[in-house]
């Protein structure tokens, strides 16, 4: 698929962003990365991404250099766009995915199988497959064009560190993550409250604490040590990365403030000050069960839910969610999606339905119902008994009812899903409400996503009965 985001002047695309970027830092002093000057009009797709990223882009740029001067050369590649470009950028996403991406998912898969005495290969060949080959990272990172699996790969490698007891390292390439990209502080709260948790049950808490704090610090020490000399300079970044002029959402994302602003005018009756303390008030009071679990019984399946919910309390109500940040819940369904299976296809198929709009705009279309296709062939293939969960209910009269009224809801929403897609693509909406369609779907995927978080905070809850509940039989 070689499809790229890019559009029409004066700023073009995404596309545009991340080869502007490459052409910043090759041709200007680091200290002038995040800096308003005359080699770099921050008003022009100026980085708001941590150091990392800036310096992903100067080594993806020394590449195309290489190849192609032209395309990264100070002012005169401004909307640059050639065939040897495009393909040259793709390269440097691809080699993203081989790099980094590719090596966390089979570091991950060999640590979770290990642990797992009834894991077989071919449940490890699907899982492999469903975490490799997600629709919606595909989509963003290689046709919305984004980098998404650095971080995502740093955090999944942070994640293998974790279940394999190795927590300085998790502590390191976390704040790798975080230092590629902000919004993996999304999932913060579960590797604080879990590596926290761990080490309040040790004879000594303060020194493993303070190993953790260390390492963290030594880590951000390294990659942000430019922009430390000075308050000014640190300052600068830090202003990059968190846009609050944008407002508390833009477009039509499928979290709580957007959702809730067809009745709630949020814009108009707060100011952003106000909001900023609201949506952080909300985001914090949605985690904190999940915290509290994790402090109070630590265990590698808590963290893996606890990692969902934390990045789903975030997507929820934090403020300023972009479309493509569902692909930070994506991440650690995807790594239980041998647990949850058929939970699993529920959310890709809401998380990319929930993406439609925005893919529509960038003429993503084929690709979209393409690798929805082959995630669903692939998802149901016979060697993976996708949606059969592991052990199967016995029947019960108990649950007949139930079970019908859900598999006939879950057949309604579905279906209701497939005629909008139908419905986007062939009419137009009436001219009073130009984005009707875009707000249904938004009602639709938010209502998904919320009762899916719902339910795996519950679950999560649930792995603390079951612990205490094995304590005891030890006990007797």
């Amino acid at each position: 698929m070689v499809v790229v985001d890019s559009q029409s002047p004066p700023k073009f695309g995404d596309y545009e962003a991340q080869r502007h970027w490459m052409e910043i830092t090759l041709n200007l002093p680091v200290l002038e990365w995040y800096r308003n000057s005359t080699g770099n009009d921050l008003s022009y797709w100026g980085l708001d991404y941590p150091p990392l990223t800036a310096y992903q882009s100067y080594f993806h740029g020394l590449f195309l250099r290489f190849f192609d001067p032209d395309s990264v050369s100070l002012f005169t590649s401004r909307g640059y766009e050639t065939y040897v470009g495009k393909l040259l950028m793709r390269w440097t996403v691809l080699s993203s995915d081989t790099l980094i991406f590719f090596p966390a998912i089979f570091y991950f898969a060999f640590v979770y199988h290990s642990s797992c005495h009834s894991s077989r290969k071919n449940d490890c060949a699907w899982h492999i497959a469903m975490l490799l080959l997600n629709p919606c990272l595909i989509l963003i990172d290689h046709g919305h064009f984004q980098y998404n699996c650095i971080s995502l790969g740093l955090t999944v490698a942070a994640i293998a560190a974790i279940l394999s007891q190795r927590e300085l390292l998790a502590s390191c390439l976390f704040t790798l993550a975080l230092s590629h990209k902000q919004m993996s502080v999304y999932y913060a709260p579960a590797f604080f409250s879990h590596l926290l948790g761990k080490c309040l049950r040790r004879k000594n808490p303060i020194h493993g604490v303070a190993k953790l704090g260390l390492t963290v610090l030594g880590t951000f020490t390294v990659v942000w040590w430019p922009y430390l000399h000075s308050t000014d300079a640190l300052l600068g970044v830090l202003s990059r990365l968190a846009p609050f002029e944008r407002g508390i959402y833009e477009d039509y994302v499928a979290n709580f403030w957007c959702t809730s602003s067809v009745i709630i005018k949020w814009k108009r009756l707060f100011s952003v000050h106000s909001l900023k303390f609201i949506s952080l008030t909300a985001t914090v009071l949605t985690c904190l069960p999940s915290m509290v679990q994790q402090v109070m019984a630590p265990s590698s399946r808590g963290f893996l839910y606890g990692l969902l919910n934390s990045s789903f309390a975030f997507y929820l109500f934090s403020f300023q969610v972009h479309e493509k940040s569902i692909l930070l819940p994506l991440l650690p369904a995807s790594l239980l999606a041998l647990e949850e299976r058929r939970p699993f296809k529920w959310l890709m198929f809401y998380g990319l339905f929930s993406m439609f709009p925005l893919l529509c705009r960038d003429k993503l279309v084929l690709p979209y119902f393409a690798l929805h296709a082959l995630f669903m062939l692939l998802y149901h293939a016979p060697c993976g008994h996708g949606g059969r969960p592991r052990n199967a209910r016995p029947n019960n009269t108990k649950f007949d009812y139930f079970d019908s009224f859900k598999t006939f809801m879950n057949g309604f929403i579905y279906l209701s899903s497939f005629i909008l897609h139908i419905v986007y693509l062939t009419m137009h909406p009436p001219e009073k409400f130009p984005y009707l369609f875009e707000a249904i779907i938004m009602l639709i995927c938010f209502y998904q996503f919320a009762l899916f978080a719902f339910y795996t905070n519950v679950k999560q809850w649930s792995l603390l009965e079951h612990s205490t509940t094995e304590e005891e039989k030890k006990l007797i």
